[in-house]
């Protein structure tokens, strides 16, 4: 594959960094995820706003370019020979001595990687994906708010606990925060529907607040619907109608079997995608693929 390293396009071979980048000393280092729809990135405006202010708080000089990096975007795409992409495009602190800073890093690292994207025939969508209720604990944010910060050992240690259950092997794992409230998958959000209101867990949870999380809140509300950002239990979520999870690559996929970390399995409604999912879903793809000329 062909990456982009500070804007060059290189050979995966040859796409190295310092030992001296804070990134790999210390984890300081933010990214993004997202996907292209006709090779153009949806969203990308919102997930440029949330880097930005993810290196301002963390003392990263970094200021992203929407022209220059739609045009990595665009060249990755042909050098990599592919018409779509999911693309991660990351930004570390840089090389610094070692030691804790006391200034700021002012010449970040930036990394872009583009990889094919899942086929839409994934029968996750016409059939529903498992929800793995996790024994690990979702940690606290290391300040404030919950960065997509290059810190992911507690995701790393949630899909090794979710990879040693036989029974989930499809699955996406499902964290609670340390006094027992749903907070969010390994790599996504969560949303339930119940007597007829939509609801999610509140970011005050210690979640990432998703770029895809966010948008179908507001597509949510634009179209009339009730959304509720609270507090929940497992049981909230075997009590529910309908449960869906969302992420910018995945886009909106339904849950329909809940599973506890003994393995008893619950059924979602009658165990099939539900129709808010559904009709939400086919709404938020009609965006996405006729949205490219808003430059997201």
């Amino acid at each position: 594959m062909i990456i982009s390293v500070n804007g060059r396009l290189v050979r995966e071979q040859e796409a190295v960094v310092s030992v001296y980048d804070h990134g790999f000393l210390y984890g300081m280092g933010v990214f993004e995820t997202f996907r292209t729809y006709r090779g153009r990135p949806f969203l990308l405006q919102e997930h440029l706003a949330r880097l930005e202010f993810a290196c301002k708080q963390l003392g990263i000089v970094y200021e992203p370019d929407p022209d220059i990096i739609n045009g990595e975007i665009s060249g990755l795409l042909a050098a990599n020979q592919l018409d779509d992409g999911y693309f991660r495009f990351t930004v570390t602190a840089g090389v610094q001595h070692l030691g804790l800073p006391v200034s700021s890093y002012e010449r970040p690292t930036t990394v872009m990687y583009v990889k094919p994207l899942p086929g839409y025939d994934s029968p996750v969508y016409d059939n529903g994906k498992m929800l793995q209720l996790l024994r690990l604990r979702r940690s606290t944010p290391e300040g404030e708010t919950r960065f997509k910060s290059l810190h992911y050992m507690n995701n790393i240690l949630a899909k090794r606990e979710l990879n040693s259950y036989p029974w989930a092997q499809d699955a996406e794992g499902l964290f609670l925060d340390h006094r027992g409230y749903v907070t969010e998958g390994i790599v996504s959000n969560v949303f339930f529907v119940k007597a007829g209101k939509v609801h999610t867990p509140s970011p005050a949870t210690g979640l990432l607040n998703g770029i895809t999380r966010q948008f179908v809140i507001n597509m949510l509300r634009f179209e009339g619907c009730s959304v509720c950002e609270g507090w929940y239990f497992w049981n909230d979520l075997l009590e529910a109608e309908e449960v869906f999870i969302t992420n910018s690559v995945q886009e909106i996929v339904p849950v329909t079997c809940l599973s506890d970390a003994e393995g008893r399995r619950h059924s979602v409604g009658d165990g099939k995608p539900g129709p808010l999912t559904r009709r939400l879903l086919e709404s938020y793809r009609n965006r996405a693929w006729t949205c490219h000329g808003e430059g997201r």
